[in-house]
């Protein structure tokens, strides 16, 4: 099955997980892998874009099969990578937005994200494969930052 999208699960150093916001709605940073370009390189090219951060090498924790949208089934893939820096925002060259940073505490994203149990296990499988610190409230990962 071939992978037509790719988005990642990006830690912070306390093990907050960054979601992009647009317009009121929230998602991982990802997109469409570039003719040639391997998956961890498209994952690294999508968060400098859409994100402006810089991650560590991404680890694969799944996929999500995509039918019924006009095209043959592929596959969505999940990784997980700790942010290793943090650029200015610019607006993503794709598509000329300025996209928010919502640095949140892993257990919340799957209610910003309204994927229900699916994105609670995403989320426990990207965790652990991040191997992103226990929570630790003096630390800073039960607050939410928006940037």
């Amino acid at each position: 099955m071939p992978v037509r999208q790719v988005y990642g699960f990006c830690f912070d150093d306390t093990g907050r997980v960054l979601l992009r916001e647009d317009g009121g709605r929230h998602g991982l940073p990802g997109g469409t892998p570039e003719p040639g370009e391997s998956v961890p390189a498209t994952l690294a090219r999508e968060c400098h874009e859409e994100s402006r951060i810089l991650i560590g090498e991404p680890v694969p924790i799944g996929y999500q099969e995509v039918v019924g949208d006009g095209r043959p089934p592929y596959a969505q893939l999940r990784m997980a990578a700790r942010i290793t820096e943090f650029l200015p925002r610019e607006p993503d060259p794709d598509t000329g937005r300025t996209y928010g940073r919502l640095l949140v505490p892993p257990e919340k994203a799957p209610a910003l994200l309204d994927w229900g149990i699916e994105g609670l296990l995403q989320v426990a499988d990207a965790v652990r494969a991040a191997h992103c610190p226990d929570p630790d409230p003096a630390a800073g990962r039960s607050h939410i930052r928006r940037d």
